[in-house]
């Protein structure tokens, strides 16, 4: 394999730059609204390019709080997500690991199926979805829910977790058999704390599929009461008016922790998604 060339300083500084530019792009809106959230009198639309506008306020924020069933949807948000993680976890290690390490009829085809599920739009599922768990008797409900997202996020996380597997040396697991481990015990000593970075990925991205989405909850959830935060923010918009001030103090919130998983799992990340694609 080529090592790469170090880049010249200039190679360095216009790195960089173009860094630094994709950056702020991105961050940009984001930024915007913050600065909405902070306005007083509930507008838009301002002159000033202020991140932190005259006379800011804190006032969207309490009325979030205090006269809107914000802590109601994001306790919803977090009892359907961390269920879903859990889930998720769960059944992507075990189905990764039988994937990985057990030939059997109908493996490939099993892979195959779960490969081709991503390839339908996620607008396509939801009929068969809708009919299937009011037949349940479980539409309008945090199970129907969790179950909806759980199969969304499963066929991704089981290749994933599939992937990572593949790199953990089998050496190791035959080693562990002859000092006495049964199989269960080399999956749980041996084989789950080396994939920890892979757990974490597909912990994170089982909670991510719940915590922001709106079209499948939109559909499958009625009740106000069981209403996530996607949910609770559109509550914010009418046909007559927006109420923008709110309506940006919600995304900002819902952001954060998302922000902050991130934040505090970021060194496994990389090593969970970098080993995770490639082999030996």
């Amino acid at each position: 394999m080529r090592k790469p060339r170090d880049l010249s300083f200039t190679g360095k500084i216009g790195a960089y730059i173009v860094l630094t530019a994709f950056t702020l792009f991105a961050i940009y809106p984001i930024l915007r609204v913050f600065t909405i959230s902070l306005r007083p009198g509930d507008r838009l639309l301002s002159k000033s390019l202020a991140i932190i506008p005259e006379n800011a306020t804190l006032e969207t924020y309490i009325k979030l709080f205090t006269q809107e069933p914000f802590l109601q949807w994001m306790i919803n948000s977090l009892i359907i997500s961390a269920c879903v993680m859990l889930v998720g976890v769960g059944l992507a290690a075990t189905a990764g690991y039988a994937f990985s390490r057990y030939k059997f009829r109908g493996r490939e085809t099993s892979m195959f199926a779960l490969i081709t599920t991503q390839m339908f739009p996620l607008t396509m599922l939801l009929l068969p979805l809708f009919i299937m768990l009011i037949k349940l008797k479980l539409y309008d409900s945090y199970i129907g829910l969790i179950i909806a997202y759980s199969a969304t996020a499963l066929p991704f996380t089981t290749w994933q977790m599939k992937g990572y597997y593949d790199t953990i040396p089998y050496s190791l697991e035959e080693a562990a058999s002859i000092d006495g481990c049964s199989p269960f015990a080399t999956f749980w000593r041996i084989v789950l704390p080396l994939a920890a970075p892979a757990l974490v990925i597909t912990a994170l991205f089982s909670f991510m599929t719940a915590w922001s989405e709106y079209l499948v909850a939109a559909v499958l959830i009625q009740d106000q009461n069981l209403f996530t935060l996607p949910l609770g923010l559109k509550t914010f918009q009418s046909a007559m008016e927006t109420s923008w001030g709110l309506y940006s103090a919600g995304a900002i919130m819902v952001s954060l922790p998302v922000v902050a998983l991130f934040l505090v799992l970021s060194r496994w990340l990389i090593s969970g998604l970098t080993l995770g694609s490639v082999k030996g």
